[in-house]
């Protein structure tokens, strides 16, 4: 049991869970968070709190923003913002075909300008040696460019899903696990790339939360299977696992109904093929 505090260091950014030490942010508190580039500012979205998980292998933070914090971060949001405006308009001097992503800058006080490392998408491998040099030219540091694959991309821009909220990839998920059409099928989804794809145009890493319980379910009958229903003879239309109900269509009437996995699925219960 321990003490946990959520930021971000964007407006509807990633969270980050941070122990607080001895320090109690609120809400809306500026406080620094330790990076590999040393410590950043980042924003308080939830307040310092007692939670039953062992919180001894999360990061602590750094300490509260001071006038000095304040003013290096908003130095480094004008350097972001300054490389990604030269970074778009020497990408079309070059006619590249490239899309700027994010951009990231390091302050370093021992050599001048620091570091900007540009994150960008593009439909194959470009040669941007010559936008480098002139990037370093314009922006006076040293420049690094990044290619993100699709979901790499839509995790670092965020957005809204087909559900209406936040992108999982922007908000939790911290590692892409393997999605295949088969979990589509498995759930009786419609295979219209549309209806199942996410914002990155691949398959929605959703697809992978409720495919467990979809193919630990061997009781339900298939799709298109006649069965024997309190209202009489009717065809399997969906299953529906989390609910455990059918969707079935009787054949009497060609109503559409939902019932219960256990009204159509009793110990005697048989099966006609379709």
């Amino acid at each position: 049991m321990g003490m946990l505090c959520a930021v971000s260091f964007n407006r509807y950014g990633r969270l980050y869970y941070l122990d607080p030490g001895d320090l109690r942010p609120q809400v809306g508190d500026r406080v620094l968070v330790p990076t590999d580039d040393g410590p950043e500012v980042a924003e308080c979205v939830w307040a310092a709190q007692w939670v039953s998980e062992d919180t001894s292998g999360f990061p602590q933070l750094a300490g509260l923003a001071d006038e000095d914090d304040l003013r290096r971060d908003d130095l480094l949001r004008t350097r972001k913002a300054e490389a990604k405006v030269a970074a778009k308009r020497l990408i079309r001097e070059h006619a590249l075909p490239m899309k700027v992503v994010a951009v990231d800058h390091v302050l370093d006080e021992t050599a001048s300008g620091g570091r900007t490392t540009i994150y960008f998408t593009a439909p194959h491998r470009v040669d941007f040696r010559s936008l480098v040099r002139d990037l370093g030219a314009t922006l006076r540091c040293r420049v690094e460019l990044r290619q993100l694959s699709a979901r790499d991309s839509a995790r670092v821009q965020g957005g809204i899903g087909p559900c209406g909220r936040d992108l999982c990839c922007a908000t939790f998920l911290n590692d892409f696990e393997p999605v295949t059409i088969r979990m589509a099928k498995d759930q009786d989804l419609p295979l219209n790339p549309l209806r199942i794809s996410g914002a990155c145009g691949r398959l929605m890493c959703c697809l992978k939360y409720e495919h467990p319980l979809y193919a630990e379910s061997t009781n339900y009958p298939a799709s298109g299977q006649r069965i024997e229903t309190p209202e009489g003879t009717a065809k399997v239309v969906s299953r529906h696992p989390p609910s455990e109900t059918v969707t079935v269509r009787q054949i009497s009437d060609g109503s559409v109904r939902r019932c219960a996995l256990s009204d159509v699925c009793g110990p005697r219960q048989a099966y006609e093929s379709r």
